[in-house]
C-alpha cells in the first residue's frame, strides 16, 4: 500500500517527539489530522508493523511505544575497525546532547553527521532517514541498551533510603522506583521510592554527560525500555539464547518473491533465501559468511559442523563460542502444497549401520516407518503431543519431542532422532523466483 511508508514515519515521528510513546487514540488523532489515516488502516500499520510495540489491549486506549533494532556500533567509539557493520557511526555524547567538540572548536573525532553516507544508508534501510535527530537519539536512547545505565534492582529491596544497595549514593544505576517504571505502584506520591531523578541521579548522569533535558525525561524513557524489554523476553527474538531449532523468526516469503505490500514495514524478516544464517557478538545478530554452504551442511543429519575452517557447530548452535541462529521461512505444512520457498522440514533416525534414514523411506532392509517426515512435522508443529507412537516392521517405537529420541519401550533401546530442512540452493531460488518478476 503507498500510504504504509509515510504513515510509519509520521506515526514514528510523532512517538518520539512525545517521548518515545504515546496513548493509541492519541497517535490515530494525530495520524488522522495529517495523513488522514482511517482507523481501520491506522490498527492495520501499529499491528503489522515491527517499528510499533502495543502495551496492553487496543480494543482499549493501550500505549504504543516506539522501537527500533537499530545500535550504536561500539567498535566504532572504541576506534576499532568494525569492517562494514550495519550499525551506526556516532558520537555518543552528541546523541547525550554534550558534546563539547565541533562547535566553533577542535573538532570531535566521531561523527555527529547522521546523512552521513554510512548513516543514512541505514536510516533509509529503516525508513528513519527523514525523522529529526532530537526524535532518532530518543528512539536510540530507549532502543540501545548500550545507551543508558539500568535501573538499580537492589534500590528496590530493603528498607533504608538506598534500600539494599551497597554503593548507595556512590551507585552507578539508577534509583527508581522499579513499581512505578512498571507502571503499577499503588503508593502514589506516599511511594518511599524515587519516582523522579533526586540529586543523586542527577549528579551521576550527568557525570556520565547526559544533558538536562535528557534526565528530565528519563522516568518516561525507562517506563518504555520496560515494555520494550518485556515484549523481546516474552517473544525471545533479539536473545542469544534463542535456539533456531526451537524458535525460528520467519523469513518473509512475500520479499523474496518481490511481492511484499509492507516493505520495509513488515515485521517478518526480508532476505533473498529462504534460511538465513546469524550469529550473536554480544550486541547484536550479524551475518555469518558462507550462508549457503553453512546451510547445505545443516541439511545432511550426519553433520554436527559446517565444513569451513570456522565451523558452525549443529550441536551446541555456536560459531568460535558465540550463539548461532538460523532464521527461515515458515514450515510446509503450515501453507498450501502450491505456496513456494517454504522450509520442508525431514525427520531422520539412526540407521543401524550408522546412516541416517528418513521416517517413511525404506531402510536397508527394505522396513519403512509409518509415519512420515511430513506427519512428524505437523505433530511438532502442533504441540499436542510430546511423543508419538510408530511402527516398523513387527515393531513399537516411541518418538520424544523433548529429548529427540526414538525408543523400543520393549527391548530399551534408543536411536537418536534429527530434524533438518531441505536443501535449497539460491540457483533454486532464483528459477523459482525469476518466471514471477518477469510476468
Amino acid at each position: 500500500m503507498p500510504w504504509t511508508s509515510g504513515a510509519v514515519l509520521q506515526a514514528t515521528s510523532s512517538l518520539c517527539s512525545s517521548g518515545g510513546s504515546m496513548q493509541l487514540l492519541q497517535l490515530h488523532r494525530e495520524l488522522q489530522q495529517r495523513c488522514g489515516t482511517t482507523m481501520e488502516d491506522f490498527i492495520f500499520i501499529i499491528q503489522g508493523c515491527s517499528r510499533f510495540l502495543v502495551v496492553g489491549d487496543p480494543a482499549e486506549n493501550s500505549t504504543v511505544v516506539a522501537r527500533t533494532s537499530l545500535r550504536l556500533c561500539r567498535s566504532y567509539g572504541r576506534e576499532r575497525p568494525c569492517g562494514g557493520c550495519q550499525e551506526l557511526h556516532l558520537c555518543k555524547f552528541y546523541i547525550y546532547g554534550t558534546c563539547r567538540f565541533g562547535k566553533g572548536r577542535k573538532p570531535c573525532k566521531f561523527s555527529h553527521d547522521i546523512r552521513s553516507d554510512h548513516n543514512h544508508g541505514l536510516l533509509r534501510d529503516c525508513t528513519l532517514h527523514e525523522l529529526k535527530e532530537d526524535e532518532l537519539f530518543l528512539l536510540l536512547l530507549q532502543n540501545d541498551p548500550a545507551l543508558l545505565p539500568e535501573v538499580c534492582l537492589h534500590y528496590n529491596k530493603g528498607c533504608g533510603p538506598h534500600g539494599c544497595c551497597t554503593f548507595q549514593s556512590d551507585c552507578t544505576k539508577v534509583h527508581l522506583c522499579q513499581h512505578f517504571v512498571r507502571g503499577d505502584c499503588m503508593f502514589g506520591r506516599k511511594c518511599k521510592r524515587q519516582h523522579a531523578i533526586d540529586e543523586h541521579g542527577r549528579r551521576m548522569l550527568e557525570e556520565r554527560h547526559l544533558s538536562v533535558d535528557i534526565i528530565q525525561n528519563l522516568p518516561l524513557i525507562y517506563r518504555n525500555i520496560h515494555h520494550l524489554s518485556v515484549a523481546a523476553a516474552e517473544t525471545d527474538t533479539d536473545s542469544p539464547c534463542n535456539s533456531p531449532q526451537t524458535a525460528e523468526m520467519d523469513i518473509c516469503l512475500h520479499f523474496i518473491r518481490n511481492s511484499c505490500r509492507f516493505h520495509v514495514a513488515c515485521k517478518r524478516v526480508h532476505f533473498h533465501l529462504p534460511y538465513k544464517w546469524e550469529v550473536w557478538d554480544g550486541a547484536t545478530w550479524t551475518d555469518l559468511q558462507h550462508n549457503e554452504d553453512i546451510e547445505r551442511d545443516f541439511c545432511d543429519p550426519a553433520k554436527t559442523h559446517s565444513s569451513e575452517c570456522q565451523p558452525v557447530d549443529f550441536l551446541s548452535m555456536t560459531w568460535e563460542s558465540l550463539p548461532v541462529r538460523r532464521l527461515s521461512t515458515v514450515s510446509s505444512v503450515t501453507k498450501p502444497p502450491h505456496y513456494s520457498l517454504t522450509t520442508r522440514w525431514q525427520w531422520y533416525y539412526k540407521g543401524d549401520h550408522g546412516s541416517w534414514v528418513e521416517y517413511g523411506q525404506p531402510d536397508e532392509k527394505q522396513r519403512s516407518t509409518s509415519v512420515t517426515s511430513q506427519t512428524l512435522e505437523e505433530a511438532f508443529l502442533s504441540g499436542r503431543a510430546a511423543e508419538v507412537q510408530l511402527v516398523k516392521g513387527q515393531r513399537q517405537y516411541v518418538l520424544s519431542f523433548k529429548d529427540m529420541y526414538q525408543r523400543n519401550p520393549k527391548h530399551n533401546t534408543k536411536r537418536r532422532v534429527r530434524r533438518r530442512p531441505h536443501f535449497v540452493s539460491g540457483a533454486e531460488v532464483y528459477a523459482q523466483v525469476a518466471p514471477q518478476s518477469c510476468t
